[in-house]
């Protein structure tokens, strides 16, 4: 294959990378929660029920931000059925995933598993069926210090101290037709407006992230997003957006071309917050949060209804391989070439359902494919986002034509080391790389790390989990101020240059 050729220029940055992009998704929607990230009696469960096992999986991805606790699942959702005492917690019908919720693990539980895990929270407020009060009631149990209800209440609970939180969705999707309490943008926007108003007075540190459309691909993006911005512009600080790759029509080659949609998403979200911004003749800048998004092949045809009101069956477990490794790290690339608008991500979702860690309950944890593609971009992805001059082979598929081969973006740490993130998305052939350093001297090839495998479909299992994982097997070598490296076939390399002292 010809070579592909990259260029990274030292005076040419795109922003600094905000650690909440390196953020992850916690719903109780099948066994995320309940034999995921929590079953007591589990032979690694701590005295609180939580899995051992599985936090020796997250905690390595160092996963700054976790959005809880929907998704759809917030839509009917009472917070307060999930506080106080466990055995006079209300069991609920929860419709949007037809299920029966316990409610056994709630706010104050998943606030301590977050502490465990390192991480920080970002709650999400039910505007979808439940209204002001509400969102402004849970605002005041998690942030207020004392002295009122609901601060009270929470001491009472056992939490002397605020939980703080910083960061609260002001919903979820709700521009769906299958959401319980669905709205059109200006209906949602004034109510999103008055919710982070009285929310910021109860605690006016706090940030709030309006929805948006939940996909690219709905009828009703951008206008539902400019239409919820216009009423609530000033009052909110972040734009959600959510979406999902797949390859359901078993296209490979189309499927990792889907990350382009991904970079053109962002852009447009971007260009319609700037439009509202003009338009409302606002000095506030709204930011991205890309809270939902995955690949899921799953999306469209599996019969999640056919057996209804269970608790926490397996659902939505799909099967993820090296061609989902790949994919993921298009969007992940995607992120980072839009850094100067996205500050929050949020990879859906952290165990078992849509997600890269796999359980069986009473039994093993292991990780699958993507689950190396996000950590390797959680560890070397921090710091600065480089501009990425790209010339590449390319190849044309089914929905997509002039595909580069490579895609690529690069990360500058605070101590000066480089960071070059590659895809090849060739099935058959190795990827030449020539990549030039302008402005950057003094440096040596720590590592280049590949995960690849033979077969797009790779996977592990709990019999055999390490079938598919990264190894320190790149040839990437300096020549003068260039970077040469061989990119295997359907491979993800991290190209790590270490500064010269």
């Amino acid at each position: 294959m010809d070579k592909a050729k990259l260029v990274l220029d030292k005076d040419y940055e795109i922003s600094k990378i905000d650690e909440k992009v390196f953020g992850s998704f916690v719903e109780p929607l099948g066994r995320c929660v309940y034999g995921g990230i929590y079953e007591p009696g589990h032979p690694t469960a701590d005295e609180k029920g939580f899995r051992r096992d599985v936090l020796e999986l997250t905690r390595p991805l160092n996963v700054t931000l976790n959005r809880f606790p929907g998704g759809n699942f917030v839509s009917t959702y009472r917070w307060e059925d999930g506080i106080g005492p466990k055995e006079k917690r209300p069991r609920r019908a929860e419709v949007a995933w037809q299920c029966i919720e316990t409610n056994e693990f709630g706010l104050n539980e998943f606030a301590d598993w977050s502490k465990l895990n390192g991480s920080d929270v970002m709650m999400t407020v039910n505007l979808a069926t439940r209204g002001v009060l509400e969102a402004m009631d849970c605002v005041e149990y998690c942030n207020f210090n004392e002295g009122t209800y609901w601060s009270d209440l929470r001491i009472s609970h056992g939490y002397k101290n605020p939980h703080g939180y910083r960061y609260w969705c002001l919903t979820n999707e709700i521009d769906g037709v299958w959401q319980v309490g669905q709205k059109t943008g200006t209906d949602y926007g004034r109510i999103a407006r008055e919710a982070s108003k009285g929310m910021k007075l109860l605690d006016d540190g706090i940030k709030t992230v309006l929805a948006g459309s939940s996909s690219p691909s709905q009828a009703t993006f951008p206008g539902f997003d400019a239409a919820a911005l216009e009423e609530s512009y000033d009052f909110i600080d972040y734009l959600s957006i959510h979406q999902y790759i797949g390859n359901s029509k078993n296209d490979t080659p189309n499927y990792l071309a889907k990350p382009i949609t991904t970079d053109a998403y962002l852009k447009t979200a971007a260009s319609t917050i700037d439009y509202i911004k003009a338009k409302t003749r606002s000095s506030k800048k709204v930011k991205i949060s890309f809270d939902e998004f995955n690949t899921w092949h799953s999306i469209a045809e599996e019969d999640r209804f056919s057996k209804k009101w269970r608790i926490a069956p397996p659902l939505l477990e799909d099967i993820y391989t090296t061609e989902d490794a790949l994919a993921l790290g298009g969007m992940l690339l995607a992120v980072l070439k839009n850094a100067d608008r996205v500050e929050i991500a949020c990879v859906s979702e952290l165990v078992n359902c849509i997600s890269h860690i796999r359980t069986r309950n009473g039994g093993g944890a292991w990780v699958l494919p993507p689950y190396y593609t996000f950590l390797l971009f959680s560890k070397y992805g921090r710091g600065t986002s480089l501009v990425t001059a790209i010339k590449s082979p390319k190849y044309d598929s089914t929905d997509f034509t002039d595909v580069p081969y490579l895609d690529a973006a690069a990360t500058i740490a605070d101590n000066g080391d480089l960071t070059i993130f590659a895809i090849n998305r060739s099935l058959e052939e190795t990827l030449p790389l020539e990549t030039e350093l302008r402005g950057f001297s003094e440096y040596k090839v720590a590592e280049h790390i590949v995960l690849t495998s033979g077969n797009p479909k790779d996977t592990n299992t709990e019999e055999n989990p390490n079938f598919v994982t990264p190894k320190s097997i790149g040839d990437a070598r300096i020549d003068g101020n260039k970077v040469m490296a061989n990119l295997p076939k359907l491979s993800w390399n991290v190209i790590r240059l270490q500064k010269i002292k």
